[in-house]
């Protein structure tokens, strides 16, 4: 008999294996031509207005889509035994501690007790984040009413900010990308008053002196004003002047606001500095220095002399001038995205919105870590607290207004439509305490601003 060489033998046994393989290759062409048949079968069995084509294309991917998850489903199941086994395992060891001798067995027992402590700790801290963050996709159990009651239309261009003066007569501010900002009558929606001072896109801030009507704006001239005007309502008053101009930063300003007093006020700028100004001498007393990026805006506190400026480098910053002598500075690091606005409540808190699409409120007494986190699906804008109910308005890019309480959790949302609500980017938000009509106001670049009378029941409040 003919003895077979190694190299002959070895290409008979590669020639089985791709037969082998080829004959496995027919089997599932054929095992899949079968399936796709059947498929067809019961598609074509179906009535249905949708191509025969269409029908299969999606019957594959709903195939696909359940692969998916029983995948998922397989994973999970293999996590949950691993996280078993680590259980037993962990409970095992602890067995064995307490069978040790004594010398032992005590720095065993110490480690094992630290160790629970600590165990015990991180689960506490994750349950607690956990809620707060879980509750703000929370459905209430009683119903907010929120109603929209105004809209003023009277800008060519997209309305960056707005705000209600705080003492009578009430009127409402707005500041448009088209180089103006108005004054307008809250009930009826009329404009009163129109400033074209600015070469820029302006942003307005409004508080009234003791004795005079004031406003101070912001602008993209790298200039802010400050403009006196008379309001007798019903009566529009069509003229307004400058009485202060300042000219210090070298970027674009976008946001100033008044100290408690009305006797100086803070401008912030792309220029990464925010400036504080006498008034009357409309000399500049202080210059803000440290953040790494531009500001994006600033707040004065409503008692006291505190300021907030925040940032796109992540961070805002606290300044203290209370106390003439000393000027402190506090930095406040939670987000991961541009601080869009930071703002003052009545009390010792912070609430400080990101496009990160969160919002944080700190204590200023501790300000290692926020008090509460809101976790939103969109980019937050400027956002308002309203001293009297303690609610946060939280303006997005996604065209929403959400409202939360300051534990972070969900009170309403702003009725949005094709018929009623804003159709592009909320940017502001602003709050008037004293007007039972409209109680909050929503500006954006749709050009409008609308006024809105929201009612949160007190029970809900204390949820």
């Amino acid at each position: 008999m003919p003895v077979e060489s190694g190299s002959s033998a070895a290409a008979r046994q590669a020639k089985q294996k791709r037969k082998s393989h080829s004959l496995s290759i027919r089997r599932t062409n054929s095992t899949e031509q079968d399936r796709s048949g059947l498929q067809r079968d019961m598609l074509e069995g179906q009535d249905s207005k949708l191509p025969l084509s269409l029908r299969s294309n999606l019957l594959d991917l709903f195939s696909q889509i359940e692969r998916e998850f029983e995948n998922l489903y397989i994973e999970n199941l293999e996590l949950r035994r691993e996280i078993e086994t680590l259980n037993d395992r962990l409970a095992a060891e602890g067995q064995t501690f307490e069978g040790a001798d004594l010398a032992k067995g005590a720095l065993k027992t110490k480690a094992s007790h630290s160790t629970s402590q600590l165990s015990q700790k991180l689960k506490t801290t994750y349950k607690a984040s956990t809620s707060k963050i879980v509750s703000s996709f929370k459905a209430t159990t009683s119903r907010a009413v929120c109603q929209l009651v105004k809209e003023y239309v009277g800008h060519r261009d997209g309305i960056w900010d707005l705000s209600v003066t705080r003492t009578q007569p009430v009127v409402l501010g707005t500041a448009s990308a088209d180089h103006s900002a108005m004054l307008w009558s809250i009930e009826t929606g009329k404009c009163l008053l129109k400033y074209m001072g600015h070469q820029g896109s302006g942003r307005v801030r409004n508080l009234f002196y003791p004795f005079i009507s004031a406003s101070s704006t912001a602008s993209g001239d790298q200039t802010a004003h400050i403009w006196r005007y008379m309001v007798q309502l019903p009566t529009p008053q069509p003229v307004a002047d400058i009485s202060v101009m300042f000219l210090y930063h070298q970027g674009v300003v976008i946001a100033a606001d008044w100290l408690v007093g009305g006797k100086q006020v803070v401008t912030a700028s792309w220029d990464r500095a925010a400036n504080l100004y006498d008034v009357e001498t409309s000399e500049l007393v202080h210059s803000l220095t440290g953040h790494d990026q531009e500001l994006t805006h600033c707040c004065t506190h409503p008692t006291q002399r505190l300021v907030v400026t925040s940032s796109r480098d992540t961070t805002f910053r606290l300044w203290d001038f209370r106390d003439p002598s000393i000027h402190s500075v506090n930095v406040f690091q939670g987000h991961t995205d541009t601080v869009t606005s930071a703002v003052f409540t009545m009390g010792d808190n912070v609430v400080s919105g990101s496009d990160d699409r969160t919002v944080k409120v700190w204590d200023l007494k501790n300000m290692r870590s926020p008090i509460a986190t809101i976790r939103t699906d969109s980019a937050v804008n400027r956002i308002s607290v309203s001293v009297n109910q303690k609610i946060i308005a939280l303006p997005h890019d996604n065209r929403q207004v959400r409202l939360f309480d300051m534990s972070g959790v969900r009170l309403a949302r702003l009725p949005r439509s094709n018929r009623q609500g804003h159709r592009r980017m909320v940017c502001c938000s602003a709050w008037c305490e004293d007007n039972t009509t409209c109680n909050l106001f929503t500006c954006g670049f749709d050009r409008q601003a609308i006024g809105w009378n929201i009612n949160i029941p007190a029970l809900l409040q204390e949820k």
